[in-house]
């Protein structure tokens, strides 16, 4: 029960620091790339999948936890996965929507 916890401690900081080191696409101008609605459903559906991938062989889908949070689990269970950059953006998206 206590590793758990410590766990659970450690993946949250982890996705904190992720979210607030993240910041918007940027186009070849600099200017921030907007993406329609279906493009967003999209790359979420991706994200899920990789998720599927990735993550599903030890964890189940958590609950929704606030996107600051999650940015920093997702950081810190990549270097343990070794999962790319842009599975880690899609996995992001997934679990922040």
């Amino acid at each position: 029960m206590r590793s758990k916890l410590i766990l659970s401690v450690l993946v949250l900081a982890v996705a904190c620091s992720v979210y607030a080191a993240s910041s918007p696409k940027k186009d070849k101008a600099g200017e921030a790339v907007v993406t329609t609605q279906d493009n967003s459903e999209d790359l979420r559906l991706e994200g899920e999948k990789r998720f599927r991938a990735n993550c599903g062989r030890c964890h189940a889908a958590p609950h929704k936890f606030p996107p600051r949070m999650m940015a920093t689990i997702v950081r810190h269970m990549r270097v343990r996965a070794t999962i790319t950059d842009e599975d880690m953006r899609l996995v992001l998206l997934y679990m922040t929507q």
